[in-house]
């Protein structure tokens, strides 16, 4: 029966094509804004590595100056560590890995002489780190512990800046002219952009929650050899001794440091690490504040930082209103549709047809037109994505439609003209047989 009444249903698209074309395109509109909206806040919003989310722990420890501090104020302390607890806590132990990092630029002479010298952007970081973040390779690996104690001069060049250095060819152990000096090609890496970059929510240089793919890595150790000053935020508190010596033992904050741990409920245990480390750290004279400090997980991190913005949550809500507008001007196509099938109706009552038959048949109608709605506001939806991403490189990493929302799409349509048309199928079932055959 269903069969019969979905064929029924794409007969009547055809009986008024210009009512029909109307209530359709009203539904895709409404479709493809909500959706269009919804599917750049659900990828914003996006877990970026749900199988570790909740073992990769940010620690935040208030080193901030006496002077002008007031206890009562909700924010306290930086985001970012210093160099002195950031060593501290590579030094540690503490966790199953961890890792410290930094943007850095630097300028880049290819050796091939069809190409000029260049900047590159990336990060210094510790071995640690591609483990953690399970960052996949194209060739080769990341470089040894001993070069990361060492502050060797080695490299892992992103795929696209391989390419472009050497073509499209396994580029390891070969040599690249940065920041003066030659550097050895270890690994490259496959494309990789984690959304949102949870790693490098803060500063410059390609940072942010939606940066672009870092074109570098380089060891953390060698970048401070290299005295690569900080490409991105810094933040410093009191007086720093001139030089690079006196800018590392300052109480300036420019890093970001992550700990893994072997499963969630190690974060306890690091918990009380940091509390007797900053315990520590007061008998030494600093963290005079005296605040609670803090560990934040994956999740915890990205709402911390306000990746998704109260004005990207308002949006779509604006344009769910939006789609609650197109309902109402469907409600009202369908009744006039309805409503002038109102003989039909009688004549399938007086035959013997219940009013629950009629409801299955003009709901199952509603249905293929939330159908056609939906491949249209599909089109339409693409579409909005498509101009939205060409606006800047940052847009593009987050308007695009995975199978979730393409699914959600349809059930939206689908549920969206079945609401509409709850109210015109319920009066078209009201219609009584014996004044329509009268009327006759």
């Amino acid at each position: 029966m269903f069969s019969y009444y979905f064929l029924l249903g794409v007969r009547s698209l055809r009986r008024n094509p210009a009512l029909t074309a109307l209530m359709v395109l009203t539904l895709a509109i409404g479709v493809a804004a909500s959706v269009a909206t919804l599917t750049i806040l659900h990828v914003m919003s996006s877990n970026p590595i749900p199988h570790k989310s909740e073992r990769l722990f940010v620690p935040r420890i208030d080193n901030g100056p006496l002077e002008n501090f007031n206890p009562q104020d909700e924010d306290h302390g930086d985001p970012q560590s210093t160099y002195i607890d950031a060593t501290n806590f590579l030094k540690s132990g503490q966790g199953e890995r961890r890792t410290v990092l930094y943007g850095v630029s630097a300028p880049l002479e290819p050796e091939r002489k069809d190409l000029a010298v260049m900047s590159v952007k990336g990060m210094a970081l510790t071995r640690d780190f591609f483990a953690m973040m399970d960052v996949p390779f194209r060739y080769g690996q990341p470089w040894s512990e001993a070069d990361d104690k060492a502050g060797a001069d080695v490299v892992v060049l992103s795929q696209a800046l391989a390419e472009k250095l050497f073509g499209a060819v396994d580029p390891v152990g070969k040599r690249i002219r940065l920041m003066d000096a030659q550097f050895q090609v270890v690994g490259v890496l496959k494309p990789w952009v984690p959304v949102p970059k949870f790693y490098k929510l803060i500063g410059g240089g390609g940072s942010g929650a939606f940066g672009v793919e870092d074109e570098m890595m380089l060891p953390f150790a060698t970048a401070i050899r290299h005295e690569s000053n900080p490409e991105g935020t810094l933040s410093c508190r009191g007086r720093a001794e001139p030089g690079w010596q006196g800018f590392l033992d300052s109480e300036c904050t420019w890093l970001q440091f992550f700990f893994e741990t072997k499963t969630g409920a190690g974060r306890a245990g690091l918990q009380d690490y940091l509390d007797n480390y900053a315990a520590d750290q007061r008998k030494l004279g600093r963290l005079k504040r005296k605040q609670p400090n803090q560990l934040f997980d994956v999740m915890q991190w990205l709402e911390f930082r306000k990746v998704v913005a109260n004005d990207s949550r308002l949006s779509a809500w604006l344009a769910f209103g939006f789609l609650l507008l197109c309902l109402v001007n469907t409600i009202g196509l369908l009744l006039a549709k309805f409503s002038v099938r109102a003989s039909e109706v009688g004549i399938r009552r007086a035959l013997g047809a219940s009013r629950k038959e009629i409801f299955r048949q003009f709901l199952t109608e509603t249905a293929v037109i939330g159908l056609a709605g939906g491949m249209l506001g599909l089109g339409l939806a693409f579409g909005a994505l498509a101009l939205i991403g060409m606006q800047s490189k940052q847009l593009q990493i987050v308007a695009h439609m995975d199978w979730q929302m393409l699914g959600l799409t349809f059930l939206m349509s689908l549920g969206a003209a079945m609401l509409a048309g709850l109210l015109p199928t319920w009066r078209a079932c009201q219609v009584t047989p014996a004044i329509q055959l009268k009327s006759q």
